[in-house]
């Protein structure tokens, strides 16, 4: 019996949904290597439960200027250093990555994949779909 009431101990313990709901918990990811997908709603959530995570904004810099996430590192997707940077990325950091609208994040998210990165999160549908939310732009 003691070790069936360790077992649920311990699963109770390291519980997604617990672990979550922890106010310095650090966020559920997806497995490594891949990307969780998230919505604006779920993605204003992760900032506010975790503010320690780095919004990875892969837009141009006049586009960046144009508005962004509080707190954006702005890293250009089309300057030719673009993957050297990314690759200089501490990995221990969690991040959500966005563009305008996807395409550019998502070729982010593949050069990021299998490099040890702790948790990956994309803004599906990018900054139109945060704006078009609603949600608080800086400029």
């Amino acid at each position: 019996m003691k070790i069936s009431l360790v077992f649920l101990a311990a699963a109770l313990l390291t519980s997604p949904v617990l672990a979550e709901d922890a106010p310095h918990a650090a966020p559920v990811a997806a497995p490594e290597g891949v990307a969780k997908n998230v919505s604006p709603d779920e993605a204003e959530k992760l900032l506010k439960d975790h503010p320690k995570t780095v919004v990875l904004d892969v837009r141009t810099p006049e586009e960046f200027a144009k508005g962004h996430i509080a707190g954006a590192k702005n890293v250009d997707f089309k300057a030719a250093d673009f993957a050297e940077k990314v690759a200089a990325l501490d990995k221990g950091k969690t991040y959500l990555v966005h563009c305008a609208a996807g395409g550019r994040s998502s070729k982010t998210l593949d050069l990021m994949k299998g490099k040890n990165f702790a948790a990956l999160y994309h803004l599906n549908e990018g900054f139109k779909a945060w704006e078009n939310a609603g949600k608080p732009v800086e400029k």
